[in-house]
């Protein structure tokens, strides 16, 4: 009987040198947005310590307010001029999501400074007034309430203005600012437009609504406003909706800096990214808090001595970090796409813009189903408020409930296109584009 020959012994392993590896970095984040972003990291301590407080008070603590300002978290897409950093679309992404790796409320706080963009667009007259009030200001300058909304307040034209009444909902980090921009309609048989426009109010003039009563994302103020009497508002305060995709298109002529050279629709993707941004730090915030916990917890039922001993849970960790990175890869190769294009002078188109918008809307959603799972793989020890997971887990769907990032109208809207149908008309890949028909005068709640 044959038997088979013995195998032939290894050869000796060569001497061959190690090869190199390493990361390389994205060509657009900035030493600026380094050192930012190297400041909000030694904040995660005290964010996560505050978070509670910050719940409960439904608005940022003085001192994470403080230390945020101090970071230059508000300076950073202030313009240049006005002695921000005017930081371009990756910077924004890494900065934002390490601050939501720490806190939901925190990062969007960050992002709520995005919204002084808005503001670049009005008469020149109104930018200064705001520049000049808000010099040396802790906190953001202004805030967005109801400004592309369906849902905002009432406009009628007067001699040198106009007289504004209304409620506006969500006015994130209102608690924290000296103006705020919102949305109004107006009756355009009695002043030529649109119907649609936005207004500057200082301070004084709006109350805040204590109403801002949610299962998540409670530290950022979100509160609504209101204007129950009529007050006056000088006509170079005022923009018709209509103008501000031309008006996105001349803030480059005006400003320097990566986040003004941006172009409309550029403009409009930066503000995504920088929401998406603080799905992604959560998640990867989620991701971390598991790997700790995992490790101490015991599991209910099976004989492992802990979680993280679980093939379950080891499997539950993989897929976490899998949608955590697809997501992170999806935002950022948008973000280095943006910069590059502002850098060439380059816009995007609006079907572009238009999947992109989708994308995100996915990615941020993916965030969110990885941090449930998990929520779910640890189990109801995170069911305390003071588990910063149970925290994410609340946070991220709140944001992910957010109009412009339901995955479901996005995918309509690219949908009608992938079949041959006209996509609807769009503002911003969320706010449909219309014409207000002429209104009666009368209150409006």
């Amino acid at each position: 009987m044959n038997q088979a020959a013995p195998a032939a012994p290894l050869p000796p392993p060569l001497n061959l040198p190690p090869v190199p590896i390493g990361r390389i970095e994205s060509p657009w984040i900035t030493d600026r947005g380094r050192e930012i972003e190297g400041k909000v990291r030694e904040l995660h301590s005290l964010i996560r310590e505050d978070a509670e407080e910050s719940e409960r008070i439904a608005a940022l603590t003085p001192r994470v307010l403080e230390a945020l300002d101090g970071a230059g978290i508000y300076k950073m897409t202030q313009p240049i001029e006005w002695g921000g950093y005017a930081l371009g679309a990756r910077d924004l992404v890494e900065i934002i999501s390490a601050l939501g790796e720490a806190d939901g409320s925190a990062g969007w706080a960050a992002f709520v400074g995005v919204g002084i963009k808005n503001l670049l667009c009005l008469e020149s007259e109104a930018i200064e007034e705001v520049r000049i009030d808000t010099a040396g200001w802790v906190g953001p300058a202004i805030v967005g309430a109801s400004v592309f909304a369906t849902n905002v307040g009432r406009g009628r034209k007067v001699d040198g203005g106009w007289e504004v009444t209304g409620r506006w909902a969500f006015g994130s980090g209102c608690k924290h600012a000296k103006w705020a921009l919102v949305g109004v309609e107006y009756d355009p048989s009695t002043h030529p437009g649109s119907g649609r426009g936005v207004v500057l109010l200082q301070r004084p003039q709006y109350e805040i609504l204590d109403d801002w009563n949610v299962m998540g994302l409670s530290g950022t103020g979100s509160n609504s406003l209101r204007v129950a009497e009529p007050v006056f508002v000088p006509g170079h305060r005022f923009l018709d909706l209509a103008e501000y995709p031309l008006r996105f298109q001349h803030v480059r002529d005006h400003y320097a800096g990566p986040a003004y050279q941006q172009r409309g629709l550029a403009l409009l993707i930066s503000a995504s990214l920088a929401d998406m941004a603080i799905a992604l730090g959560m998640a990867r915030g989620a991701l971390k808090e598991f790997g700790i916990q995992a490790a101490k917890r015991k599991p209910f039922s099976l004989p492992y001595p802990t979680v993280a001993d679980m093939a379950s849970a080891q499997v539950a960790a993989g897929k976490a970090l899998a949608m955590t990175n697809v997501a992170a890869t999806t935002i950022e190769s948008v973000a280095d796409q943006l910069d590059a294009r502002t850098a060439a002078g380059l816009d995007f188109s609006p079907e572009e813009e238009s999947e992109i918008s989708l994308n995100l809307a996915w990615a941020a959603n993916m965030c969110e189903e990885a941090i449930n799972l998990l929520q779910k793989t640890i189990g109801s020890s995170t069911m305390a408020l003071s588990n910063p997971i149970q925290r994410f887990v609340r946070d991220v769907r709140v944001l992910t409930s957010h109009g412009a990032i339901r995955v479901d109208p996005q995918a309509e809207q690219n949908g009608r296109r992938v079949v041959g149908l006209e996509p609807f008309p769009m503002f911003g890949g969320a706010v449909p584009e219309r014409r207000a028909e002429p209104q009666k005068e009368g209150h409006r709640p």
